[in-house]
C-alpha cells in the first residue's frame, strides 16, 4: 500500500496482490486494510476485484460501493475493464454515471488523474 497526493487529496493505493474484493465483506476487509491512512480516496486495482464483481445483476458491486459510502470512503477503480464493458450496457451506463463525479470513478491508470481538470 502506498499514498499519493493528487489535486491536494490523499489517495491510498492498495497493492495489486491481496484478498479478492468482491462484496460487502470485501469492502470491510479493504477498510480495515487502509484504516488510519487518513486518505479520502482509495485506488483499487481491477486485479483485486472478482470477475463477477462487474456483473451488476448480482449486486456485489452495489453492496461493495454502499459499504464504502457508509464509511465515507471514495473509490477509484483502476485498470482495464473494457472486456466487461463490451458485455454489459448496464455496466457502461454505471461507469459513465460514476465518472461524471461523485464518490466513485473508473480509470485505466492512476496517471489519468494528474491531467484531469477534476481531481478525484
Amino acid at each position: 500500500m502506498r499514498h499519493v497526493s493528487i489535486g491536494g487529496q490523499v489517495i491510498v493505493v492498495v497493492d495489486d496482490n491481496g484478498l479478492q474484493l468482491n462484496d460487502e465483506q470485501g469492502a470491510l476487509d479493504l477498510l480495515g486494510e487502509i484504516y488510519g491512512s487518513e486518505a479520502e480516496w482509495v485506488a483499487i486495482p481491477v486485479s483485486r476485484l472478482a470477475p463477477d464483481f462487474f456483473e451488476l445483476r448480482n449486486r456485489k458491486a452495489g453492496g461493495f460501493f454502499q459499504k464504502l459510502t457508509n464509511y465515507r470512503m471514495k473509490a477509484l477503480i483502476v485498470g482495464d475493464i473494457s472486456e466487461h464493458l463490451a458485455n454489459s450496457k448496464a455496466l457502461q451506463d454505471f461507469v459513465r454515471e460514476c465518472n461524471r463525479g461523485g464518490s466513485f470513478r473508473f480509470l485505466n491508470c492512476l496517471s489519468e488523474l494528474a491531467g484531469s481538470a477534476t481531481s478525484p
